[in-house]
């Protein structure tokens, strides 16, 4: 069993958060604080705030809201309030965008091997994105779940009838794809992506023989 993550992996995702990230601190012009001093204020909000309110593109207005707020100890008001949902249009309205070779290679694995998806986030968001991507007939079964730590891989498999010893997790988060299918007792295979969201980022155990590393995704093809 091949179980896929999405954002990042099937498609670009966190660039775009990136992006409006960048023009939110461009639009903050904090009188004192560069960029490189306000990301971590944000960085520390968004982790603060993900038991609360999870992810995706409503979740990241918030964090954009707290973070003023807590910049300049004041309410937001409405002409801001609006300022900064209009910074964050292009997350609602963008045009999936799928990783090179990705519907190419999620075919000739599919002619060999069962495929899942599993995504993290807000059940509308990602439900919308996965139609969008047209991959969904690719997936036996697709699953979109709050947060993906080892429970959610214990759940996963037992509600499928899993053998963990033959089922790979395969994304770009080393925190969520990878190190939480490892501690349910999947393997997994990185596919680094350089946009990944730096919550996500965690170092992994370059000897741990259950971590397949590669490339790019149609690498995969080598390998299953």
């Amino acid at each position: 069993m091949l179980i896929f993550d999405a954002d990042d992996t099937l498609w670009e995702n966190n660039v775009l958060f990136e992006r409006v990230i960048d023009d939110f601190l461009d639009w903050l012009a904090h009188p004192t604080m560069d960029r490189a001093q306000l990301r971590p204020i944000l960085n520390d909000i968004e982790r603060a705030n993900i038991a609360t309110i999870g992810y995706g593109s409503k979740a990241l207005l918030r964090n954009l809201h707290d973070t003023f707020q807590h910049l300049y100890q004041r309410e937001v008001t409405a002409t801001e309030s609006s300022q900064i949902e209009e910074l964050a249009v292009a997350l609602i309205d963008h045009q999936v965008e799928l990783i090179h070779g990705v519907p190419e290679t999620l075919t000739q694995l599919g002619s060999r091997h069962d495929l899942l998806l599993l995504t993290k986030g807000a059940q509308d968001e990602q439900q919308r994105k996965i139609d969008a991507s047209g991959l969904a007939h690719h997936f036996k079964s697709t699953h979109i779940v709050p947060e993906k730590d080892p429970d959610t891989y214990r759940a996963l498999a037992k509600d499928l009838a899993l053998d963990v010893s033959t089922t790979w997790m395969i994304g770009n988060s080393p925190k969520s794809d990878i190190l939480a299918s490892r501690a349910a007792g999947m393997n997994a295979v990185f596919i680094p992506n350089v946009h990944t969201w730096i919550l996500e980022e965690i170092e992994l155990d370059p000897e741990d023989k259950g971590i397949l590393h590669l490339e790019r995704f149609t690498d995969l093809l080598n390998h299953f």
